[in-house]
């Protein structure tokens, strides 16, 4: 399984009237890194020829991240079945390896020329280790 991480550091623009992240940041580092780990893993010439669309969301909030904290986000894809994959991305508080926040991500896979549902073909398997 390929697993892609990136780490970012809390700032006063993610927080709420509450003084810790808002929801709208998880979401939004749910969005990034599955983006990232698209454009690091598929050639320029596949990302042309395909993009991936949000199906549905699921977070689950575990613990809160406060101003400075350090946060470790990982992702990877769990499952896919014909035109749609399954992405999970975890973040964790860096320095204490608390489990922040927990999502699950079902993606359909489009060609870019009809910007219809494909089928995710062997070589998309091979870029990020899936068996299913």
């Amino acid at each position: 399984m390929d697993t892609y991480e990136t780490t970012l550091k809390v700032s006063k623009e993610h927080l709420d009237d509450l003084n810790h992240v808002n929801n709208v940041h998880y979401v939004q580092w749910v969005q990034n890194i599955a983006k990232a780990h698209w454009q690091k893993n598929a050639p320029e010439a596949i990302q042309s020829k395909y993009f991936w669309v949000l199906i549905t969301h699921f977070i689950e909030h575990k613990a809160e991240a406060l101003l400075n904290d350090l946060i470790q986000v990982k992702t990877y894809i769990a499952k896919n079945e014909g035109v749609t994959c399954v992405r999970i991305v975890e973040i964790f508080n860096k320095t204490t390896n608390k489990l922040l926040a927990k999502s699950e991500t079902k993606w359909c896979f489009i060609t870019s020329k009809t910007k219809r549902p494909t089928r995710i073909t062997q070589e998309i398997k091979n870029l990020f280790s899936i068996s299913s």
